[in-house]
């Protein structure tokens, strides 16, 4: 009897193999990768540039209609008002074209940035695969591991092979 019960907590015992699991702090991760920093200068770059060219248009927009003001004292009022229709029409249309361009900006952002996630998550999983683990969890500011030792952070690992691809 005592055979049987040790044969089988010897054969329990190899055939439950250990899973190897590994971890990412993610806001490292993001933080430190080469390219998403680019991608963000960029888009600030680009940012800047929009807001400059919407308040020179605001400004510019914002003269003539101080010039039709002083203008208008001197004209009939059915010229005055209908003059003023068209300024109202124009100051829309301008409002519409900076809101469409600053929805297309921020689109072009948003995808850069989620084709920068699939491409983390790709080299991630590759990582993982290659490495022999079974499951890498998340960390970091809204992750899922709440803790982990240090030796099973496969963060820098991870950020090292994507800015060496990234140089590439």
């Amino acid at each position: 009897m005592k055979k049987l019960v040790l044969a089988l907590v010897l054969i329990g015992a190899i055939s439950c193999q250990q899973e190897k699991i590994a971890f990412v702090d993610n806001v490292k991760l993001m933080d430190t990768y080469q390219e998403k920093v680019d991608i963000e200068a960029k888009f600030k770059t680009r940012t800047e540039t929009f807001g400059k060219k919407r308040d020179s248009i605001s400004q510019a927009f914002q003269m003539e209609a101080q010039a039709f003001q002083a203008k208008a004292q001197k004209m009939a009022q059915a010229k005055a008002q209908e003059e003023y229709g068209q300024l109202q029409q124009r100051s829309q249309f301008i409002g519409q074209q900076l809101q469409q361009e600053e929805q297309q900006l921020q689109m072009q952002g948003q995808t850069e940035m989620d084709s920068l996630v699939s491409k983390v998550k790709r080299e991630i999983k590759a990582y993982g695969e290659s490495n022999g683990y079974s499951f890498i969890l998340t960390g970091g500011d809204g992750g899922s591991v709440l803790y982990g030792k240090e030796a099973h952070n496969v963060t820098d690992a991870i950020v090292k092979i994507l800015n060496d691809n990234y140089k590439k």
